[in-house]
Order: structure tokens, then sequence, then C-alpha cells
């Protein structure tokens, strides 16, 4: 199974947000970070807040920052929320599905339980368990730490 791009931003920006906590991020510090185009990450900001995960400020020295506590956020229920499916093989959806093999297959029902367990596993993380080392985050992407950009914040 591999996530979708649009997951892999969306938990990057919660990730970089947690870690920078309380301090306000810009999109365009995120994407300089990840080397990743700035309206891929608006897309993401923009449903973050509609979800109420971050909390936007428009304007000159606006950003995001987390709307809720980190230690609240379930990786699983991010990831459920930016993947439109978990069909990993064509006969997880049964009105599509062309194998002749479906009724007696024993290999569909291993798989709906291997992605179930998949999201269960990803429902023990929370966004402030992934990012309990923010500080040497935010140093791998050369970001400053909530201190600093709270200082710049204010300059």
């Amino acid at each position: 199974m591999k996530l979708t791009s649009y997951s892999n931003f969306t938990l990057r920006v919660l990730m970089v947000a947690a870690a920078r906590q309380p301090a306000l991020t810009t999109i365009g510090d995120v994407a300089g970070a990840f080397g990743i185009s700035k309206s891929h990450l608006t897309r993401c900001v923009h449903q973050l807040g509609q979800w109420g995960y971050i909390e936007t400020f428009r304007g000159n020295g606006g950003g995001f920052r987390l709307a809720r506590d980190a230690g609240s956020i379930l990786v699983g229920e991010v990831i459920r929320r930016t993947e439109e499916g978990f069909d990993v093989v064509e006969c997880f959806d049964l009105e599509a599905t062309t194998c002749p093999l479906v009724a007696r297959c024993r290999l569909r029902p291993a798989l709906l339980r291997a992605t179930e367990v998949f999201l269960d596993a990803l429902d023990g993380f929370t966004l402030a368990d992934i990012t309990a080392n923010g500080d040497d985050l935010l140093d791998a992407l050369a970001l400053r730490p909530p201190a600093a950009a709270c200082a710049r914040a204010l300059a």
C-alpha cells in the first residue's frame, strides 16, 4: 500500500505545525523545507483548517498553527480523511470487480484484515508521538524552533 502525496504532504504540514507550536508557520516555510509546491500545500492547509486541525491567520505576519492539541490528533484519523479509499485490490469493490474468484477467494478477506490492521496501527500514534523529537525535526529542515519563530513574528 502506498499513501498519496496529498496524505504525505498533509502529515508534513501537521508535523511542522506541531514542532513549532505555538508559533505560526507559513506555507512558504513548509514548501521551502521540503521542496514542495506552495499550491499543493495550500490545498492541504485549507483542508486541515476546514477539518479543525489547524487555525489560519491571513495577512502580513500570518500563517497557521495547530487548533487542537497534538496529542488528540490520531495519525490514522488523518489518513482516513486524506485517502479516497483503501481498495488495495479490485475485488474490494464488489460492484465493480471482474474477478471470477471473488465468492470463493480467501485472499480478499486477508487483504481486508491487513488494511484494518494497518489503520488500527496508525490509530495508535498521535501527532504528539510522531513529533516528540520536534527540535530534531526542525533542525533537519533548517526551520527555527518555536522560540525563534515567535521572536521573528514579533520583530
